[in-house]
């Protein structure tokens, strides 16, 4: 279909005068009987000197609208979804009804303590696993989601060293194989970044990480598995280079999906970690949301936490304010409730014996898939690896074809494209995360289709270039999506 006539027939449904239902007035006076216009409650640089157009459409249509468009969406619902380093996995519905069980749904976040105990029993519970999952004992679920997360974590080691009275110690080290959110965060946080190259077999290099320690040095912020799914084995000598050097160790914890039950961060001398709830315990995210994240620290930093902090006094639990070392608030409320919910949920139905497993076949079944692609895309480290794995399309490139041509080839095929050019240190990169939740079946499916692609660079290279060729919306002009998108309806 042509994507203007698409457009017309999706987005711009408003014709003048329709309407939904219209609800009749309450009939209750505001204030106690005095009319009172709202107006004059509102600063006039904030009150509107017009109506404000919005499309016009009828109550049917609005449903038909939204219905349609969730259809068009692929989703972990609908399709295969292996987005590497996202953990982009089934989320239990199990999951989403005890969210939705009224006794959380209903609650309201200003409610006094003694009404919402129930809840933050719950959140004391989800602190408390994650503590022992991740091998540091003490823990908030404030943040929002990762990256939030991340700068809570650098926000606490900052005040660490300013407690100390250390203020020389004003540079982060960052792998090049690191998430982007982690030099962006470091810097946020007033922090210089500085970069280590990795070896040639993915790896940072203990020698390159000790020719930049210096009493500078505050922290090294690291995932193990790395972003290529290698596990850093020489991770003992890199966090006694820190330690010895003065420094902290950060644990970026996307990647906690592969050593859930096989090895804690607190274990490989970690100081700092953050979880992304919404990737490891499963809840659905992307598109901004919704997030949800855990902060674990080492004992002697819990002081520096956000407060307030969920704390239990026997059988009572409450928001603890009196934290005088607190970083402070972070967020307007305690966390996002719903994902808490979810992710508390996850790790109760799997317990422990059930966590360790889900790492183990999440390493399995990346491995199953990186030996089935190997013949048909280079791969740039040849060695195990974890919960994800990357293969590079140089060789397709060399016939006329791109990553990204490949990549918008998979919806063709009815399933999501990894993540593609990233990370950066691999051309024409993909990387892939199956997780455990997918079976054998699946697999063996995104194989045959990938093996199918690598086929048509040689045969029908044009067929390739040009896809996708069976989605609502064909190829786009990407430069100019990209400089001048169109996001949202706009009236005439």
């Amino acid at each position: 279909m042509d994507t203007a006539i698409y457009e017309k027939l999706i987005y711009e449904k408003s014709d003048s005068g329709r309407r939904a239902h219209i609800l009749p007035a309450h009939g209750v006076p505001p204030t106690g009987g005095r009319e009172i216009a709202i107006e004059s409650l509102l600063p006039k640089q904030y009150v509107r000197s017009k109506k404000l157009a919005l499309p016009e459409v009828s109550e049917l249509e609005a449903v038909r609208h939204f219905v349609r468009l969730s259809q068009l969406n692929h989703s972990i619902d609908t399709g295969f979804y292996p987005l590497g380093s996202c953990t982009m996995k089934y989320n239990p519905k199990i999951n989403d009804a005890m969210a939705a069980l009224e006794g959380f749904r209903e609650l309201h976040p200003s409610q006094p303590e003694d009404q919402i105990q129930g809840a933050l029993e719950l959140m004391w519970n989800l602190q408390e696993a994650i503590a022992t999952i991740v091998g540091l004992p003490a823990v908030t679920l404030q943040p929002a989601a990762g990256a939030h997360g991340e700068l809570t974590g650098l926000l606490i080691i900052k005040a660490y060293f300013e407690a100390k009275g250390d203020k020389k110690r004003r540079k982060v080290i960052v792998p090049d194989t690191a998430h982007g959110t982690n030099p962006a965060t470091a810097a946020m946080a007033g922090f210089e970044v500085v970069e280590i190259k990795s070896k040639e077999n993915g790896h940072i290099d203990p020698k390159e990480l000790k020719r930049v320690l210096g009493d500078d040095v505050a922290a090294i912020m690291l995932t193990n598995p790395n972003t290529l799914g290698l596990f850093e084995e020489e991770i003992q000598e890199i966090q006694r280079l820190m330690h010895e050097a003065g420094g902290l160790l950060y644990y970026d914890g996307a990647n906690l999906n592969a050593i859930m039950g096989l090895v804690a961060p607190g274990v490989m001398g970690f100081d700092v970690c953050h979880l992304n709830l919404h990737k490891t315990f499963s809840t659905p995210h992307g598109g901004g949301g919704p997030g949800g994240c855990a902060v674990a620290v080492r004992a002697d930093l819990e002081k520096f936490l956000p407060c307030p902090v969920v704390s239990r006094d026997q059988d009572r639990f409450y928001f603890d304010h009196d934290r005088p070392h607190s970083i402070g608030k972070v967020k307007g409320f305690y966390g996002n409730f719903g994902i808490l919910v979810r992710a508390y949920a996850f790790i109760l139905a799997h317990g422990g014996n059930g966590l360790t497993q889900v790492s183990r076949d999440a390493i399995l079944s990346a491995n199953y898939l990186k030996e089935n692609l190997r013949r048909n895309f280079h791969l740039p480290y040849d060695q195990p690896c974890m919960h994800e794995f990357v293969i590079s399309g140089i060789w397709q490139k060399e016939r006329g074809v791109t990553t990204m041509n490949m990549a918008k080839r998979m919806l063709d095929y009815g399933v999501h494209s990894p993540t593609v050019y990233f990370p950066l240190v691999v051309p024409e990169s993909m990387m892939i995360e199956p997780t455990e939740t997918e079976s054998k079946q699946t697999l063996d499916e995104f194989i045959e289709i990938m093996q199918t692609i690598d086929k048509e660079t040689k045969e029908q290279p044009d067929m390739v270039r040009n896809a996708p060729h069976t989605t609502p919306v064909k190829k786009l002009d990407e430069a100019l999506a990209a400089r001048k998108p169109n996001l949202r309806w706009q009236p005439e």
